[in-house]
């Protein structure tokens, strides 16, 4: 609730329109401007397609409106956005096109180990940063995950949805919207090698309980703002999960 009221303050102090080409300067306008970018970019929404009214966003983000209209206002000078008179806010073609980060599907074996070795290059390094850059927000999205996966693995099955949004929330939590559209736009494929993941998970081994821990372990890390450990966690994650698919046979994926 106090964030929500430094929200209220800091959107009211910021009334006045934003300069192009200057980022926000509130924390909060800054966090509400980034998810929105990403979810444009990611093509979340399309071209013309009518954006969630001030009140819908400000729920989402869990703060004011005048924090979303600031961060709306950066978006319209930056043309990434238009607004229409009674309408609400739209995306432009700039918004839809310019920015658009895309990765080629999954068709293949081949494909998920490449998609491995490209989570591995990235997710590391940003579960560094959350470490080191994450607040209360940002802990209690990547607690309410693992409370997810949690539930799941007490069930005796694997949750994709919620192993997905663990890992999203600690992109965000590394305060750079890179990571994050990285992640975001890889949701298809990573959905692919969870499947496969999953499969190894329930099987005659049932390695449910070690992989939840795992998480919690990385979780912990980025609670103890320990860097290099949480890093060294996520890194060792991965390659297990990555191992458990290919039980320990990576392909020899030379030209």
């Amino acid at each position: 609730m106090a964030e929500d009221s430094a929200s209220a303050t800091e959107g009211a102090q910021s009334e006045a329109p934003a300069s192009a080409g200057r980022a926000p300067r509130s924390p909060l306008v800054r966090k509400v401007y980034q998810r929105l970018l990403t979810q444009i970019t990611a093509g979340d929404y399309r071209q013309n397609q009518r954006l969630p009214g001030e009140h819908e966003l400000a729920a989402q983000f869990l703060v004011s409106r005048p924090v979303v209209r600031e961060a709306l206002s950066y978006l319209r000078e930056e043309g990434l956005i238009y607004s229409r008179q009674g309408a609400g806010s739209f995306v432009s073609a700039r918004g839809r096109e310019s920015g658009v980060l895309s990765y080629a599907p999954v068709e293949t074996i081949a494909d998920i180990q490449r998609c491995y070795d490209f989570r591995l290059t990235i997710e590391p390094d940003y579960a560094y940063y959350a470490a080191l850059r994450r607040n209360d927000a940002a802990l209690r999205s990547i607690a309410a995950a693992l409370d997810l996966l949690r539930d799941a693995t007490q069930g005796h099955y694997h949750r994709a949805d919620a192993d997905f949004a663990f890992h999203v929330a600690i992109a965000e939590a590394s305060n750079n919207h890179y990571y994050l559209s990285s992640m975001l736009a890889l949701k298809d494929q990573i959905g692919v090698v969870m499947k496969f993941h999953g499969a190894a998970l329930i099987g005659p081994q049932h390695q449910l309980a070690g992989v939840l821990t795992e998480h919690q372990e990385i979780y912990n890390a980025i609670v103890a703002r320990d860097g290099e450990r949480a890093r060294t966690l996520m890194r060792t994650h991965l390659e297990g999960s990555r191992d458990r698919v290919f039980e320990g046979k990576g392909l020899d994926l030379s030209l």
